[in-house]
């Protein structure tokens, strides 16, 4: 696993590199200027360079590249275009948010796909299992803005049960608001990932089902729940730790759409604000983040792969 694990490293920093190389060249290709935002038509040539030149745009495209690289190494991810702050701590505080979200939504998901994949592949043919066809076809296909809109306008707008968006309500920082708060968002995006997770999870285990190992099970007279819980789930842990491998990346990007409607402080919403606002230091800094979480996150699914495979573990060499 060490060897693994040590490989791996050795594959990130290069994908890093070129994944920072070519969001720095799209942001440059893309139409428009920062010093946009502060340039007047009453301003004249030497003050439009010299907001130019405070923002470090006078430089040649590489050359700023490599001192964005240099600062970066250092944890200097440099400050916003908009509001002069720091860019890592508003990363940082908007990374709890979107935690806060997605751990939550994450957890949900987790904790009814499983049950309800199982209970599809036992089903399976029968009128349970079609209906959960449906509503994994329907979670799957409804985008998630229209979703979250929906829930809005009947249980925000209409009867008044929970908040249009936000995290807290005004002078309100307790847990049950909080709570209140993150009721309709979690459902905007657990319905997308049940579907998904119900999906893996129904697959995997109607293949163990067909094994012969199960057949030899039913035949020494154990029960339906210990063939299932003793022997198919353990073997179909390989489709939820895909699950959660696929899922690391999305606790640092969030639900952009959905954070969008819901007015979440999260990552998600921080990025398409600074992309409307070409906020370039803000948009490195999530991408490059997103892009190590997502690295981050295959990597661990392989070291649960092998943990609770003994057969990769083998292919592997070992611990």
């Amino acid at each position: 696993m060490f060897k693994l694990i040590l490989k791996r490293f050795k594959t990130l920093i290069p994908m890093l590199v070129i994944i920072s190389i070519i969001s720095f060249g799209l942001l440059e290709l893309a139409p428009g200027d920062p010093s946009d935002a502060y340039i007047t038509p009453l301003m004249s040539y030497e003050e439009i360079e010299n907001i130019k030149s405070n923002m470090g745009l006078d430089k040649p495209v590489y050359v700023r590249y490599i001192n964005w690289v240099k600062n970066t190494l250092t944890g200097d991810l440099g400050v916003s275009y908009i509001n002069h702050a720091p860019v890592a701590e508003q990363v940082m505080e908007k990374f709890e948010n979107t935690l806060v979200l997605m751990g939550t939504s994450l957890i949900v998901s987790i904790a009814i796909s499983i049950p309800m994949g199982i209970l599809f592949a036992v089903k399976k043919n029968s009128i349970i299992s079609k209906i959960g066809a449906i509503i994994n076809n329907i979670g799957v296909s409804i985008p998630s803005f229209w979703i979250g809109m929906i829930l809005i306008g009947i249980f925000s707008v209409n009867l008044g049960m929970f908040p249009t968006g936000g995290m807290h309500s005004i002078g309100n920082d307790s847990f049950l608001d909080l709570a209140k708060h993150l009721v309709l968002p979690v459902i905007t995006i657990s319905l997308y990932n049940i579907a998904v997770f119900t999906n893996y999870v129904e697959t995997s285990v109607s293949q163990e089902l067909k094994k012969q190992y199960v057949i030899t099970a039913r035949a020494k007279g154990f029960s339906q729940g210990v063939v299932l819980f003793k022997h198919v789930l353990i073997n179909s842990l390989t489709s939820i730790i895909t699950i959660l491998g696929m899922s690391i990346q999305r606790l640092v990007t969030g639900a952009f759409v959905t954070e969008v409607v819901f007015a979440w402080p999260g990552m998600g919403r921080l990025m398409i604000d600074s992309i409307f606002s070409r906020d370039y230091p803000m948009i490195m800094a999530i991408t490059m983040m997103s892009a190590l979480f997502l690295i981050l996150g295959n990597l661990i699914a392989d070291i649960l792969y092998i943990v609770v495979d003994p057969k990769v573990r083998a292919n592997k060499g070992g611990f």
